[in-house]
């Protein structure tokens, strides 16, 4: 009697120690999301929004997308993956020693198998690039171009072009010489 109540025992205990995840955890997990700098707003796919820094209770089954902007900044998004997780294992694995197929079916389907990765979410923002101008470049306009003189053809056509006509006499009398009276 004493062994069998000793049994008993022992399989209340193990049972009452390997429920189910969805139970023991839950499909919700808290997902804290944090920037550097602070105040930014975060979208995620899934229709959440927050200011950093911020917790949000999110599914653990469902991967999403945070978009993160703030005046500044570059905009940056980081994708949140939904991984397969080492407490989700331990409370299946308690599911199927107690022959619990329909938790195991319950938690993989709710997600409580999973945790959302990363966790926590920290995103270091980068400042946009100051815009640099290009300088601004003056044309020539037409009547400038139009009263450059035009380039010579050749060296020959340069050295006779730069030749000056000798001056024309004068045709002014000369002036007679003083006389002595």
């Amino acid at each position: 009697m004493k062994v069998s109540f000793r049994v008993a025992a022992a399989v209340l205990a193990v049972a009452s120690l390997s429920a189910c995840a969805t139970i023991t955890r839950g499909s919700k997990q808290k997902f804290e999301i944090t920037s550097e700098p602070s105040a930014a707003q975060v979208v995620t796919t899934l229709g959440d929004k927050c200011v950093t820094p911020c917790n949000l209770k999110l599914k653990r089954k469902e991967a999403f997308t945070a978009t993160f902007t703030k005046d500044g900044f570059e905009t940056q998004q980081v994708n949140v993956r939904s991984k397969f997780s080492g407490g989700g294992a331990a409370a299946g694995a308690g599911n199927i020693l107690i022959g619990g197929f329909i938790g195991a079916g319950v938690d993989a389907s709710s997600g409580a198998l999973n945790n959302l990765e990363p966790n926590p979410l920290k995103v270091v923002l980068k400042p946009v690039a100051p815009k640099v101008e290009e300088p601004v470049v003056a044309a020539a306009s037409p009547a400038t171009a139009a009263s450059a003189p035009a380039p010579a053809a050749d060296a020959s056509a340069a050295a006779s072009a730069s030749t000056v006509a000798p001056a024309a006499a004068s045709t002014a009398p000369a002036a007679a010489p003083a006389t002595a009276q």
